[in-house]
């Protein structure tokens, strides 16, 4: 693997580490090597070229498998579910085979599924097996124990710990157990003896069945259930409309899984979903308090929407620089959404609320002159704070592909396009929605001001 990846264009560099180190991040076996790679920054080339060059030159290593993510996605997707890939289709059952063969069955289904990259079925094998099985009426005969055999054969091949040892300040264990020749020796273990209560010996071939056999080399479990992973990656489409694919192509299979089978969709998508729903929630309450808000300052329903109107206005741009940048409504880009109401709705404040002011204070009347005013005036601190927002998130905003801002980049593409569109139809669209339907609410809401100031008086 290292000798081919030296080989790919304009990878800097990688550092392999391989197993699990005391206080890793991760919980895996010493069968897993994860390599972090540098890409070169001056390099002219698209991230997603360099990494299906990478996928290229591992696919076809025999005895692996691989998954190539960024750093930050890959511990992301680890801790939501356990599965090291933004997708993961988890098959729970009783029965190994019928979990491979399901899980075959699955994976050949997805294969083909446009946006799908580094699909695996976590790696299961048979593996040769050492069986002692123990017969309970020979047992009998001689005398022994379930217990004194279990000891003997724990003894004999995994060994126990006698004594320890000291050297100098360190301590070792002293491990008593057969030498290695004889633990694979199947004839010696076979002719093991073992000490009868009775005096006398017997050996192991008289109480237990020996054989070499074939058997699992791991069985995982959850939720107290066998179970087995098939995982992928996505590129080129977006999360959400690649599992939908998945899970149309994985229905049939899973009507046709035995009673008590069933499958489970986790990974990024999952959390993803949940997320989404708590947005969505909050973001309504916000919406209501936001209006709630507006109603106590001006008094007038009228005059809160038409502050309100800021957001579909911001919401225009936003999804146009997702468009424009080729992507799709993440977690990351609602939080952008939610962010960016406040600005907007500002600006819509400061212009609205300089109406009212011309009019009671400056002796404007309600006419187009005052609206044109208004909007003269009140350009120079709308487009400051517009800009002082905006400027800042320019440096995330051209991060695209960059380790670390997998979730600030979104953001930042929403917000800066909201902005752009919010303060540009501030100007346009605003003073005409107010001309023509929030010219009558203002009028009243200015008359009661009045009325309020003599009643004090």
């Amino acid at each position: 693997m290292e000798d081919r990846l030296k080989k790919v264009e304009d990878l800097q560099a990688f550092v392999r580490k391989t197993g699990l180190a005391e206080l890793d991040e991760h919980a895996v076996t010493v069968n897993i090597s994860e390599i972090i790679a540098s890409f070169d920054p001056h390099t002219a080339r698209s991230r997603e070229d360099i990494l299906e060059d990478l996928r290229e030159a591992l696919a076809d290593i025999p005895g692996i498998v691989t998954s190539v993510e960024q750093p930050l996605a890959h511990l992301i997707s680890h801790m939501l579910s356990g599965v090291k890939a933004q997708v993961g289709i988890k098959l729970y059952g009783d029965n190994l085979d019928i979990l491979r063969a399901k899980a075959k069955e699955i994976k050949q289904a997805i294969a083909n599924v446009e946006g799908v990259t580094d699909l695996q079925v976590e790696p299961q094998i048979d593996i040769p097996q050492l069986r002692i099985e123990i017969n309970g009426e020979k047992l009998k005969t001689f005398g022994l124990t379930r217990e004194d055999i279990n000891e003997f054969v724990e003894t004999s091949m995994n060994g126990v710990v006698v004594s320890e040892v000291l050297l100098g300040e360190r301590t070792f264990d002293l491990l008593v157990r057969l030498d290695e020749p004889f633990r694979e020796d199947l004839e010696a273990v076979k002719r093991l003896s073992i000490n009868l209560p009775n005096g006398g010996t017997a050996m192991l071939e008289s109480v237990a069945d020996i054989y070499v056999d074939v058997g699992p080399n791991t069985i995982n479990r959850e939720n107290v259930r066998r179970r087995i992973i098939i995982q992928c990656n996505t590129a080129g489409r977006g999360l959400v409309d690649v599992v939908h694919d998945i899970q149309a192509r994985v229905k049939p299979i899973e009507k046709s899984l035995p009673t008590g089978y069933f499958v489970s969709f986790e990974g990024q998508f999952e959390s993803q979903q949940s997320a989404s729903r708590v947005i969505a929630i909050l973001f309504a309450l916000s919406l209501l308090g936001v209006f709630l808000v507006l109603y106590t300052m001006f008094r007038s329903t009228n005059l809160a929407v038409q502050v309100m109107i800021a957001l579909p206005m911001a919401f225009i741009g936003s999804v146009a620089a997702l468009y424009l940048t080729d992507q799709t409504l993440t977690v990351a880009a609602m939080v952008g959404f939610i962010s960016l109401c406040g600005i907007a709705s500002r600006n819509g404040i400061l212009l609205i609320n300089h109406y009212l002011h011309l009019v009671q204070h400056e002796g404007e009347t309600w006419s187009r002159a005052m609206i044109v005013r208004a909007g003269q005036e009140r350009l120079a601190p709308v487009l400051m704070t517009a800009l002082t927002s905006g400027i800042g998130l320019v440096p995330l905003a051209m991060a695209s592909g960059e380790p670390g801002k997998e979730i600030l980049y979104p953001v930042a593409t929403v917000i800066i396009g909201g902005l752009i569109s919010s303060t540009a139809l501030e100007f346009l669209v605003r003073p005409a929605l107010f001309w023509k339907f929030g010219m009558r609410a203002a009028q009243r809401v200015v008359e009661e001001s009045k009325q309020d100031i003599v009643l004090e008086e």
